[in-house]
């Protein structure tokens, strides 16, 4: 009975994470850490540590799997950030 209010719970959340909002590129958290939607239209002068193979995806802070599309991020709560997307407070795995 465990195994099943465990699945239950998952599957919950599951279908929670994959409704929640994506983060909007005008937000004001997003707007504080530089946040694109596609890392490619990064400003490489405002940020200059940004590297080509940044991404959101590959961020210690994504809370998704490498191949979502969309996943949480711990600094916007219950906003998904894209995959393909980067800030200012990205940080290696």
């Amino acid at each position: 009975m465990v195994m099943t209010i465990g699945a239950g719970a998952s599957l919950w959340l599951a279908r929670a994470h994959a409704d929640a909002p994506h983060l909007n590129e005008a937000d004001p958290a997003a707007m504080a850490v530089g946040y694109k939607e596609d890392a490619a239209e990064v400003d490489k002068v405002k940020y200059p540590n940004f590297a080509a193979d940044q991404n959101c995806a590959n961020c210690s802070l994504f809370q998704g799997k490498s191949t979502d599309a969309w996943g949480g991020c711990t600094l916007f709560g219950d906003k998904q950030v894209a995959a393909r997307g980067w800030c200012a407070s990205y940080t290696n795995m």
